[in-house]
């Protein structure tokens, strides 16, 4: 059973994945500030508050505290969900796929075999084709 736990950790994926959360989660506090220092005053200044959360309020008098209903917290957790995808997109992703097609260089086509090779396949596929034949 060890053996086996031994054997997936240092198989690499364990460590990737590891490396991957930690890189994520460091990620996201800029993520985070680029969503609520800039594009959230942003939304602010258009709209007059922040987020939608206080736009619509429903405001329910009970039997003890007045309870309040935020429907429209639903759409700041759609607009955050998007502007986080795409502070993303625009500052992480479609920067890293430039860099990525700019290092990209190609193979360059495989040369040609020279004469003596080419001369030693042609026998080898002679003497292989007699010896299919000397079989058979």
């Amino acid at each position: 059973m060890l053996n086996g736990f031994q054997e997936f950790v240092s198989r690499g994926n364990a460590v990737d994945l590891a490396v991957g959360v930690v890189i994520g989660a460091a990620f996201t506090q800029i993520v985070n500030a680029i969503v609520e220092d800039v594009l959230d005053p942003l939304i602010g200044g258009l709209f007059g508050e922040p987020n939608f959360d206080r736009v619509w309020v429903w405001t329910i008098d009970g039997m003890g505290e007045p309870a309040e209903v935020l429907p429209l917290s639903i759409l700041t957790a759609v607009v955050n969900f998007l502007l986080v995808a795409a502070a993303l997109y625009f500052l992480v992703v479609l920067p890293m796929n430039r860099l990525a097609a700019r290092r990209k260089v190609e193979a360059p086509e495989p040369a040609a075999p020279s004469d003596d090779v080419r001369l030693l396949t042609e026998i080898r596929d002679l003497l292989a084709a007699e010896r299919a034949a000397a079989g058979r």
